[in-house]
């Protein structure tokens, strides 16, 4: 039997428990009323697996029952789980600890059924905050009902955190030249998922890019004035500058007003206490319109100086301020002047991320929480080893130096091509290592995630899928970069298309495409051995590994005829636009199961664009 997050304490006896079905569920008078959901949320999952449909009430324990109640004795978060043979018990420090117990009885049950193996739990996370955080900017914005499946699916590995990242995604007013493109959520969603979320004990954190990263704000032609760079509106659009380009220019006054008023339209919308303002990246701060204020006091002082008003803002408004720290690790005894109450969000997203900037932001006093991430960016299919190796590490850097928190990433850059659903094994994993210090390896934790998550007997699909990451040759950000470094984009310069692959080896393609192959012929094996409930899930790892498969031999015809390179058989690259043009038109069906069409249309301009260039070859 497998349990993820793994309990601090689990041990079993020889009494088991049989869940008959006229057995009840009851709640002691002594629980929060928000219990009453709780309850709710564990008689469905027992009829799902069972088949038995229990009456919930309140009131003292029955025998054959299922009894929560308040343990006073227990602290905050913690819960004892408690199977004899005549009943099980859920005892919580909090309500919040009564639904951590509620969760690893759901983990029991999916796998045991009626008959329960007897057992004592004692359970409390280690790290008090325990989030994850979603892009809904860069390409994908989701549905509602797809933003409330991740609620349910964080509350069942017991996180307590979630934020949206948000650029120009959100109905703002007054700002329809930023969001017009777009099918951007709506005042009226974003509280609803709010309520959702406080009904699972998670805190929806709003998070606004307001200083980098303001791409599409800073392109309009009411707002282009305040870019850093001149003439930011008179730029065509690319994946490629959207996320290098574009930093506001603090030494307008106008630039500071705009902010502030974007985050007090945004801030009511949350029962947050915190407020993530973001502040990253500043990449062209002090290159442009700054650049005489840079010159006399540099780029350092002047990130600091907008970054400390922006967080007494936020503190004016009695919020909290996050923000991210890859520019402050660099002079991190700056942190001393910002308001105290200040999080630093310090991320780092290699497999073998340094603790440097950890070291010395905990050395200067920074409250930090450490932010890994689940390594989908810019790919088909998440790199899931990458992922484990990262979240892993980074996790234990915030138990040895005692962040308060952990927030594990998951961007979209490039147009978030990668299905959402494909951040699961990631986000099971920062739960489980945010959750206590336990070491479990990258195959045990992949057994368990394929058990519990995909309802799968054989535990390997998390295993099939790791590897078919890996046999992407032709990446999803080298398929950008040709395209967006093209000479106008059209196949006239043949020196300079040839430079578009100086470092690129697609000499193992036929190799990759195989066991790519081999995987998903292992993957439609697999779909009798799951869960019908969880059978939907395998599809869109199927369309995404036809894609890896097909770009990669797009990438080796392109270099054949292009750069000639023999380094494999040449296809029709004609056949290859039919190939690509149809494979999209699948890749859009498993999209719009849990998306807005967002920017979907971009992503179209890439597959439309690569079309022609092949017939064109």
């Amino acid at each position: 039997m497998y349990l993820l997050p793994n309990p601090q304490e689990l041990k079993f006896n020889d009494k088991s428990y049989t869940l008959h079905y006229n057995s009840m569920i009851v709640i002691d008078p002594n629980c929060d009323m928000a219990v009453n959901h709780y309850a709710k949320i564990l008689k469905d999952s027992i009829n799902h697996h069972t088949g038995f449909s229990l009456p919930i009430t309140r009131g003292e324990a029955v025998d054959n029952g299922i009894h929560f109640t308040k343990g006073s004795s227990l602290q905050k978060e913690e819960y004892l789980l408690t199977i004899d043979s005549n009943k099980v018990t859920i005892a919580g420090g909090d309500k919040a600890a009564i639904l951590y117990g509620v969760q690893t009885l759901r983990q029991i049950i999916a796998q045991k059924g009626a008959v329960l193996p007897g057992l004592h739990i004692q359970d409390y996370p280690v790290i008090k905050n325990r989030g994850f955080y979603h892009d809904v900017t860069r390409g994908r914005i989701p549905t509602l009902s797809y933003l409330k499946s991740l609620v349910d699916k964080l509350s069942y590995y017991k996180l307590n955190q979630l934020q949206l990242y948000i650029e120009h995604s959100y109905i703002f007013k007054d700002l329809s030249e930023v969001w017009r493109n777009g099918t951007p959520l709506t005042a009226e969603e974003i509280m609803e998922l709010d309520a959702y979320c406080a009904k699972l004990n998670i805190e929806l954190v709003p998070s606004l890019s307001s200083f980098g990263h303001l791409y599409e704000l800073l392109r309009t032609k009411t707002y282009a004035h305040l870019c850093e760079l001149p003439d930011s509106d008179k730029e065509p659009f690319g994946l490629i500058a959207r996320m290098q380009h574009h930093t506001i220019d603090t030494t307008n006054e106008e630039s500071y007003q705009l902010i502030t008023k974007m985050i007090a339209e945004f801030m009511p919308l949350f029962t947050s206490k915190y407020f993530n303002i973001c502040a990253d990246e500043t990449f062209d701060l002090g290159k442009g319109r700054s650049k005489k204020t840079a010159d006399e006091i540099g780029t350092q002082r002047m990130y600091i100086d907008f970054l400390k008003k922006l967080c007494d803002f936020v503190i004016s408004k009695g919020k909290i301020p996050m923000f991210w720290g890859d520019i402050i690790s660099s002079s991190p005894e700056a942190i001393k002047e910002l308001p105290e109450e200040s999080i630093c969000l310090n991320w780092g997203y290699a497999p073998d991320q340094r603790e440097y900037e950890t070291q010395v932001l905990a050395e200067a006093g920074a409250t930090q929480y450490l932010c890994p991430g689940v390594c989908g960016w810019n790919q088909y299919i998440n790199q899931i080893e990458a992922s484990y190796k990262n979240i892993k590490l980074m996790c234990s850097y915030a138990h040895k130096y005692k962040g308060i928190g952990v927030l594990n990433t998951d961007w979209g850059d490039y147009g978030h091509v990668n299905h959402p659903e494909f951040s699961t094994s990631g986000l099971i994993y920062g739960a489980t290592f945010s959750w206590s210090k336990e070491d479990i390896s990258f195959e045990e934790m992949n057994k368990r995630i394929s058990r519990l998550e995909y309802a799968d007997q054989t535990e390997s699909m998390i295993s099939i899928v790791a590897e078919m990451a890996t046999k992407s040759v032709f990446r999803w950000d080298d398929v950008v970069r040709y395209m967006e470094s093209h000479p106008a984009r059209v196949i006239s310069d043949e020196e300079a298309v040839k430079n578009n692959f100086p470092d690129l080896d697609l000499s193992t393609i036929s190799d990759a495409n195989e066991v790519l192959m081999a995987k998903v012929q292992e993957l439609y094996q697999l779909i009798a051995r799951m869960d019908t409930s969880k059978r939907h899930l395998v599809k869109p790892y199927l369309v995404a590994a036809k894609g890896i498969h097909l770009w990669n031999r797009i990438g080796a015809t392109i270099v054949q005829v292009v750069n000639h390179r023999e380094n494999e058989p040449i296809e029709d690259p004609c056949k290859l636009a039919v190939a690509l043009e149809y494979w999209f038109h699948g890749y859009k069906e498993v999209w719009r199961t849990v998306s807005k069409e967002s920017e979907l249309y971009r992503v179209q301009n890439v597959i439309n664009w690569y079309a022609d260039y092949l017939r064109e070859l």
